[in-house]
């Protein structure tokens, strides 16, 4: 059996997508440990998650520090004493510094809750909502200092349908994110997934989204 890839989740709030991590290697189907999980929120509902599977978990808030890179420096530092061979950003809400990302440039990977590059930032299910749009979704990518720019890896699309509340819809996004970034890591664990020259590799070949 192959070796497993060790993994730091980086999370600021209920932890889902986590728990989908988590029970997907639970059940064997994800080849990787979670060697950390770490958090900007110290109230994080994601921390309990991680700590009821026997998991590691850390805190970093921003506040205490004097600017984002000072922050990146420092959250840098907690990652790299892991040793992952990638970092995960499973709702993290923080914005990280340049320097940071391009330390983990091809390494790190994100989840967004719209179909990129529709709907970058925050409040993406009721700008959906207000735009008319007649899908939405979520994309996983590779992370880069432009913020929800990175090159695509995969996206999922759900309907939009004509009464939905933004609740409703965010929950018909997340039920779907699960799937996809799941997938992603074990992609990635497995060599299949590689970031090459600003362009997502999948088995070689450039991912067309």
């Amino acid at each position: 059996m192959p070796p497993k890839m060790p993994i730091v989740v980086l999370i600021s709030g209920g932890g889902t997508n986590l728990q989908a991590i988590i029970d997907a290697t639970a059940k064997g189907e994800l080849p990787v440990t979670i060697e950390a999980v770490i958090s900007d929120k110290v109230d994080a509902y994601g921390l309990e998650r991680a700590q009821k599977a026997g998991l590691r978990t850390f805190t970093l808030p921003y506040s205490g520090f004097e600017n984002r890179e000072a922050y990146g420096r420092a959250l840098q530092q907690l990652i790299d004493e892991q040793n992952p061979q990638l970092v995960v950003l499973a709702g993290f809400m923080r914005i990280l510094s340049a320097p940071f990302v391009e330390h983990y440039l091809g390494k790190m990977i994100n989840i967004h809750p719209s179909l990129l590059p529709r709907h970058k930032g925050l409040n993406t299910h009721q700008r959906a909502i207000e735009a008319g749009d007649s899908e939405a979704g979520c994309t996983v990518h590779f992370v880069v200092p432009e913020i929800d720019a990175g090159p695509i890896i995969s996206q999922a699309r759900v309907p939009v349908y004509d009464d939905d509340s933004t609740d409703e819809l965010a929950a018909r996004v997340l039920e779907r994110e699960h799937q996809i970034f799941t997938q992603a890591i074990g992609w990635f664990a497995t060599a299949r997934l590689q970031l090459n020259d600003g362009h997502a590799l999948l088995d070689g070949k450039n991912i067309a989204i």
